[in-house]
């Protein structure tokens, strides 16, 4: 397949060679790659039914000529996920995660070496140098020891050392620098210039977006599959795509994937696009809020997340914000906390364990829906970068373990020693709660907010009637219950919770769907602790206010 290498500056098309770096003609560093995407909208689409599903699936708009298949890890073609509890919790119901952890090496970065390490042995290039917070440097060293090449990683003392050691595992030359993630950048790119070698140059590195862009083909063949084709097009993509960003160089392949598709007549729309960052180290998103055309550099990145700490992303806002704005998008930032809790709440909620930074885009996801920028009907996709190997101790908090003892057989009878370290595990008592609901899923939901958020004793009943008997014999310290129930309504088990000595001071968050008269809300006056509307579970009063009450 031809391809050619156009100027973003100047227009000038040129061969690829990766030892080329700047356009021939203005000298400019950001070039993308071209192809006949007349020719390739025609064919592609009917032989990806026959090709396996990788990455490489994708080949004829990829930048290399002969992809040597032995180099390969099983790269791309990441699970779409249906996030069916979170969606019910934020009242999203059509919101999907691109589970980027199910890489070879449990990050997006893989599609970015594996693009860039087959067309470098291509080219016939024995050694590379990158600067990395990690996973990039991670991704390359796997790659780079299966095609028989020498990678010199170039890290900040920041990154995590149990990440630095698989990068060493992989027989990579670890350098650690000590300073900001821009300073090591520049480090990096003097010694490979010194030496005269291929350097990784983020955003800049056309195999880099090739690779990223392969992220959108995928996302719309998995939701044509998930809600069938677009009105006019074979194939459909979300209103919305979320993504964490440092550097930003993953929203700007992503969104050349969709370009092109758009291009080809595979798709109708582009999404909206959603960058997200860390409040401690936000420069794109505080300089387009300003309205800025250029980004103002962050220069002492305040943020514990240190695989968004880009203080200084260069021309990639300026790109990345034409996009934004030409999809109507928006940037966004969050705090380290929210950014942590979201990483409970994903993990809780449906079983996927994110790294911060992953998780950095679920707490912007949550902020745009709670905002009413993202709205209910709306499909999104949310790119799950990476896993959270492991799970650092400070995410974690205190108390994320329990140590027991389990006494000798010569101390005590097995029995005895056996209920002895039980008690160990739950020495004291979890706050009791009892949730009356008649709809099972709405149960559910409300017990998984809960759990993702504290240790309680949960109990259940699915109609008015069983819900004040488990009330009457548990005594628990909170009631969470709907007002349409069968049996016994809401309102009569209130009241009758309220005439009986023992239940009186329990308190009672009335949790409804239904719009309430103002006769029915003078009923319920005085005799519950809250009122709220279902759908509304995201806002942080309804856990707010559970606290509250247990304190």
């Amino acid at each position: 397949m031809t391809f050619v290498i156009k100027c973003l500056d100047c227009g000038h098309s040129a061969p690829y060679f990766p030892s080329s770096t700047t356009c021939p003609k203005c000298g400019s560093q950001w070039r993308e790659a071209e192809y006949d995407y007349e020719l390739v909208g025609r064919t592609l689409l009917g032989k990806l039914k026959m090709r396996e599903q990788n990455l490489w699936r994708y080949r004829e708009l990829l930048p290399v000529n002969n992809p040597n298949t032995t180099l390969s890890l099983g790269e791309g073609y990441t699970p779409l996920v249906r996030a069916v509890n979170l969606g019910m919790m934020l009242g999203c119901p059509n919101l999907f995660i691109k589970d980027e952890r199910q890489g070879p090496t449990s990050s997006f970065k893989d599609r970015q070496a594996s693009v860039t390490i087959a067309a470098l042995k291509e080219a016939g290039f024995t050694e590379m140098v990158a600067a990395s917070t990690g996973n990039v440097a991670i991704s390359y060293s796997a790659y780079a020891s299966r095609a028989g090449m020498k990678l010199w990683a170039f890290v900040t003392s920041l990154v995590p050392a149990v990440k630095m050691r698989e990068i060493a595992l992989y027989g990579s030359q670890v350098i650690k620098i000590t300073g900001s993630y821009d300073q090591c950048k520049q480090v990096a790119a003097e010694f490979a210039h010194q030496r005269k070698l291929y350097l990784d140059m983020g955003a800049r590195t056309i195999t880099s977006i090739e690779a990223m862009k392969t992220i959108a083909f995928e996302i719309a063949e998995q939701l044509t599959v998930e809600l069938g084709e677009g009105d006019n097009t074979p194939l459909r993509t979300p209103d919305w795509y979320v993504q964490a960003i440092s550097g930003g160089m993953g929203p700007i392949g992503v969104y050349k994937g969709f370009r092109e598709m758009k291009q080809m007549g595979w798709v109708d729309k582009m999404p909206a696009f959603a960058p997200i960052q860390a409040d401690g180290c936000a420069p794109m998103v505080h300089s387009w809020k300003k309205g800025l055309e250029k980004a103002e550099p962050v220069n002492n990145p305040k943020t514990r997340i240190e695989t968004l700490a880009t203080g200084d992303p260069g021309r990639a806002y300026e790109f990345l914000k034409n996009y934004v704005d030409n999809t109507n998008g928006v940037f966004e930032s969050v705090t380290d906390e929210e950014a942590f809790r979201a990483m409970h709440v994903l993990a809780k909620m449906e079983g996927i364990s994110a790294e911060p930074a992953a998780a950095t885009a679920f707490a912007g996801l949550f902020k745009l829906i709670r905002a009413g920028i993202i709205k209910p009907s709306d499909t999104v996709v949310v790119n799950c970068t990476g896993h959270t190997m492991p799970a650092e101790p400070g995410v974690l908090g205190e108390n994320w373990s329990r140590d027991v003892k389990f006494p000798t057989l010569t101390q005590t009878p097995q029995e005895e020693g056996l209920l002895s370290a039980l008690t160990q595990v739950a020495p004291e008592r979890f706050p009791k709660i009892v949730i009356i609901e008649d709809t099972l899923e709405a149960r559910i939901l409300i017990r998984r907010i809960l759990q993702s958020q504290g240790n309680f004793t949960i109990l259940e009943a699915e109609n008015g009637r069983e819900g004040l008997d488990l009330v009457k014999h548990e005594l628990p310290d909170l009631v969470i219950t709907d007002l349409m129930m069968p049996e016994l309504d809401g309102f009569s088990v209130v009241e009758t919770l309220r005439t009986h000595s023992e239940t009186a001071t329990i308190p009672v968050i009335v949790v409804t769907a239904k719009e309430l008269t103002p006769d029915e809300k003078k009923r319920l006056s005085g005799h519950i602790q809250a009122l709220m509307q279902k759908g509304d579970f995201l806002n942080d009063e309804f856990l707010n206010e559970v606290k509250a009450l247990l304190k």
